[in-house]
């Protein structure tokens, strides 16, 4: 036989899409259109149907940039129709290539019911089924003219992500608005068709099955009479129940199908846009869901879930039923999908708290998966996390987007710091926008790598980053792929009945032991410095405001802010999601960002004065309150009293050859005529931290284009050129005389720095202040050090971790900008230097070993402070930045931790009455408490949550300011942990044993 499947291939995608599909709605008349453009920012449901529109056209203009615009459309429904399904067919001017990215409307009854929402792959809205003729049609629709920021040239600078650049010219243009008979058995075919069109694609052309579905396509073609498709459509149709009705071999692979809307809660689109988009989405799949009995439809972020309750509440109806019924599920357990590596140990641990709490309020509903699908890479302390809050799987798909190194598993359990291990799935399909399409199916079957051991992945369904979700087509697609020959099966499930399954067949799964890096995105540790600045202040705010009102509570009867707290704190978390925090969204976001930052602090700073002042009393003792876990000027960690007198002194002097030396007796830092650090000497170690010849507090710039992603990517190549600032427009020595002042210019830029040496302490310290003009540049602060280690230590939450120094592997070399919170730290077996910062995540390590002199090896630690990408926001970063960083010679990992929480909790000066003793203290430095706060449940009871942080087994001994009348371990949601016994208590000492970095919530009861 001729091989003619070029030719049958080719008539079928013709026949397709010139006569076929156009055949679904044979019969069509125009609808009467009018619009009114509300101005600003969207209005209520009840005005926006109340307001009077004028007459437009299909063809005419419309929807100036993040505008709003309320079509009505009316029409009579022809008598001729009569028992046949009609629809109305409406087009604001969709590009189907940009679900999620563009224009969308929500449909609504003339009484304010939502009915559908509409996107460029769902334009339909139901009329009737059968229609009896004559009904007059009124249908109101709130239209969004979201303007396309990635477009088809992506990446390109555009004023378009802000209201106040955005200008006003229209940027759509309306289309098809029409009644429709649609024709539900060409609708049928077209379905088969495609359905066995992209199987036979993914099939080996030598495959028998490849075959009979290419004869059968040819015999239903020739059924069909292109000049009367809807009377041939049934003949067609018949000639493909054969191949249709063959079954999958027993050995097919296992697709467990969740519907899905990937909704980012902000990025190429502001937080109020969201709460539209969540609602149009969940509108349309609750639809679906009275049309599909068998479809499940999971959402995720509990925060979108309240957006609806608080927003929409005629569509939370329709939720809650869908979820009492079994097919709207609750996923993931989260406020927001944030991002996961910069988020704070308290953060990530209020994720969720507060979205698991959520569905259990809502709907009884607790979640055993987390769901991350687009998160940016995973910290090595995140399953203990997980645990702790109650849950034990994790689905995400980003980790096949690393462009080094294929991930080698698809399921597997994941292994954080603490020894804790997670059951973890990568959806082979390598997309959390799936649409059922052949070439898809096909690509998880052949990408998935536990073949052999397991044969059950998950295929996130829907159109997804800007909403819309599940389309009817893929449910049907989903249907004839249920049990069909040389396809996977596919079978609607939930996420939890998934996971279920996938760890019965696979007891014993691969592990994987430290962070989950993602080989791409890495600059977004840097981009938006003052979102992330944002972030940390606001992360250490909270805790501050938690324990000086439940210390306050408990001392003075004040009262405890809980709903304060609480708003908060959901607040803070959704603006950790994994757009917002890692700087990738459009510049409004930003712009409000800092805002609601600004506003946050100064509530914060409300609540902790109003707590310090109860607490302090009336008096004129001078009292410095320590919020730190660790004790300082000899206060107590979370107690106040009068500071210690500072020992020694610092002393500063001119350098030989120009420049400064400061010198505190435990440590003489050397500061050249450049600004620039050429020692940092420890004198009871006698070791000297700065490597020779180089130079450290050094500035430096890169040109910073990558190849796409701006603000997402730094590529490795940004190393090949380098500009070092040595250049000082001032060197000055402090009029404290333990500091110097160093300002340099260069672009458009200028930075000042103050280098400070305090008294009696080993640390100096770095303070930056960048006015910040560039564009497409990277700026770092680099400290190279006299230091040879074959790791060192990044904070993490609730613990550190090891990364290598060197790149052996394409592994480690991948990993050229990574992330740590408020320290790294690198160690020879004697002799320790660490990094600390108040608000930088990203930075480098590299080592070189020097060709002359000595031939030691110089380790250097370099800093990001800024860049300046011009996408998704053309003017990231511009303007005044301030950073503080501290450079710890002969530093253990202990001293790592103390003073990474030092530099981010400065301790609060005031007057009163006298000393404030701790609600809580532990005798061990190791063991570090990271919040003391009341019970959420509002019993007064104490929660103290603590970790063990220096890596090594620790017995502590907690002590209580107050009378505990018992104790219990708990979950992250405060629930007793069942079969955990409580610690011994004696009076109000509590003690507590801790492996490496494991963590511990107490529920302490206190006499009322």
């Amino acid at each position: 036989m001729h091989d003619d499947r070029t030719l049958v291939e080719a008539r079928l995608k013709r026949v397709l899409d010139e006569r076929i599909r156009p055949a679904v709605y044979p019969e069509s008349v125009p609808l009467e259109v009018a619009v009114w453009h509300a101005p600003g920012e969207p209005v209520p449901v009840a005005e926006g149907l109340a307001a009077e529109p004028e007459p437009v056209k299909v063809g005419a203009r419309w929807g100036a940039p993040w505008g709003t615009s309320w079509f009505r459309v009316t029409g009579t429904v022809p008598e001729a129709w009569s028992g046949r399904t009609v629809e109305a067919v409406l087009d604001l001017g969709f590009d189907e290539n940009m679900p999620g990215f563009q224009c969308e409307g929500l449909v609504y009854r003339p009484d304010g019911t939502p009915m559908k929402g509409l996107n460029p792959r769902n334009q339909w809205v139901r009329i009737g089924a059968p229609v009896e003729g004559g009904e007059e049609v009124r249908l109101h629709i709130e239209a969004a003219s979201n303007p396309v920021i990635m477009g088809y040239h992506p990446f390109m600078p555009t004023p378009l992500g802000d209201q106040d650049t955005a200008g006003s010219a229209p940027q759509y243009t309306l289309a098809r608005m029409d009644l429709a008979v649609l024709d539900e058995t060409v609708w049928q075919l077209v379905v088969d068709l495609e359905v066995l069109g992209e199987l036979m694609a993914e099939l080996p052309a030598d495959a028998p099955r490849r075959w009979e579905i290419l004869r059968a396509v040819e015999r239903a073609l020739d059924a069909v009479d292109l000049q009367d498709v809807n009377g041939t459509a049934e003949r067609a149709r018949a000639c493909l129940t054969e191949v249709l009705s063959a079954p999958a071999v027993p050995s097919a692979h296992r697709i467990s199908a969740v519907g899905h809307a990937h909704i980012d809660s902000a990025w190429l689109w502001p937080l109020r846009e969201t709460v539209r988009k969540v609602a149009r989405t969940a509108t349309n799949m609750t639809a679906l869901l009275d049309d599909e009995p068998e479809f499940v439809f999971a959402m995720s972020q509990a925060q979108q879930w309240a957006w609806v309750k608080e927003h929409r509440p005629e569509v939370w109806a329709r939720v809650k039923k869908a979820v009492a019924d079994g097919g709207f599920v609750p996923a993931g357990g989260m406020w927001v999908e944030s991002d996961t590596n910069m988020p704070g140990s308290e953060a990530m641990a209020r994720q969720f708290v507060h979205g698991k709490r959520f569905f259990l309020e809502e709907f009884g509903i607790e979640n055993d998966e987390v769901w991350l699908p687009d998160t940016f890479g995973f910290a090595a302390g995140l399953p203990q996390i997980i645990k702790a809050a109650g849950s034990k799987y994790l689905l995400t798909q980003k980790i096949s987007w690393s462009r080094t190194n294929k991930f080698p598993h698809h399921t597997f359990r994941w292994e954080g710091i603490d020894g804790t291990r997670v059951f973890t799935h990568f959806p082979p399909v390598d997309t959390y926008n799936c649409s059922m399409r052949g070439a898809e199916i096909a690509h998880a079957v052949r990408n998935f790598k536990d073949k052999g051991a397991a044969r059950h992945s998950l295929a996130p369904t829907g159109w997804g980053d800007g909403g819309g979700g599940t389309t009817r087509e893929m449910v049907a697609k989903a249907a004839r792929l249920r049990n069909l020959e040389g396809s996977a099966t596919v079978t609607w499930e939930t996420p939890s009945a998934f996971f279920v399954k996938a760890e019965a067949e696979y007891a014993e799964p691969p592990v994987w032991v430290g962070e989950l890096y993602l080989e791409l995105h890495r600059a977004t540790l840097t981009s938006q410095a003052g979102t992330k600045q944002g972030n940390r202040r606001s992360e250490h705010l909270l805790r501050e405001a938690e324990l000086w009102a439940a210390t306050a509570a408990v001392r003075t009867g004040a009262p405890y802010p809980y709903e304060e707290l609480d708003r908060i704190w959901k607040t803070v978390l959704l603006h950790q999601f994994h757009d917002i925090l890692p700087g990738t969204s459009i510049a409004w976001v930003h712009r409000e960002a800092r805002a609601t930052y600004a506003r946050i602090a100064r509530e914060l700073n409300d609540i902790i004065d109003t707590a310090q002042r109860a607490l302090a009393g009336e008096g004129t003792v001078p009292l410095v309150f320590n919020a730190a876990p660790h004790p300082r000027v000899g206060v107590p960690a979370g107690g106040a009293r009068p500071a210690a007198d500072s020992e020694g002194r610092t002393t500063l002097a001119p350098r030989p050859g120009g420049g400064n030396v400061l010198d505190n007796g435990l440590l003489r830092i050397g500061i050249d005529a450049r600004g620039l650090l050429v020692s940092a000497y420890d004198i009871e170690a006698e070791r000297e931290t700065v490597a020779p010849g180089r130079a450290g507090n050094l500035l430096q710039l890169h040109p910073d284009l990558p190849n796409m992603w701006d603000a997402w990517d730094v590529d490795e190549f940004y190393r090949n050129t380098v500009t070092d600032l040595t250049d000082a427009d001032e060197v000055t020595a402090g009029d404290d005389g333990a500091s110097v002042r160093i300002v340099r210019s260069f672009g458009g830029s200028r930075v000042s720095q103050v280098l400070t040496l305090p008294p009696g302490e080993r640390r100096l310290v770095v303070d930056t202040e960048v006015d910040w003009h560039e564009t497409e540049k990277f700026l770092k602060l680099a400290f190279p050090l006299d230091l040879h280690a074959e790791r060192y230590a990044s904070e993490t939450q609730f613990g550190h971790f090891f990364r290598p120094t060197h790149t052996n592997t394409s592994w480690e070399a991948a990993k050229f900008e990574a992330c740590n919170h408020r320290f790294v730290h690198l160690q020879e077996p004697d002799w320790g230097v660490a990094v600390v910062n108040d608000s930088t995540y990203g930075h480098d390590l590299t080592r070189t070993v020097r060709t002359d002199g000595d031939h030691g090896t110089t380790t250097t630690v370099r800093v990001s402070l800024l860049r300046a990408p011009r996408f998704p926001d053309p003017e990231t970063d511009q303007g005044v930045h301030r950073f503080r960083h501290a450079l710890l010679p002969g530093a253990s990992i202990g001293d790592a931790v103390r003073e990474g929480w030092r530099i981010n909790l400065p301790e609060r000066r005031r007057t009163g009455a006298g000393e404030v003793a701790p609600l809580v203290t532990a005798d061990r430095d190791a063991v570090v408490i990271t919040a003391v706060k009341l019970a959420d449940d509002g019993s007064g009871d104490v929660v103290v949550r603590f970790h063990e942080a220096h890596g090594a087994r620790a017995r502590a001994t907690l002590t209580t300011g107050f009378a505990v009348t018992g104790v219990e371990v708990t979950d992250l949601l405060e629930r007793p942990l069942a079969g955990t016994p409580a610690p011994p208590l004696d009076g109000e000492r509590i003690t507590v044993r801790l492996r490496p970095f494991e963590l511990m919530t107490l529920r302490l009861k206190r006499t009322a």
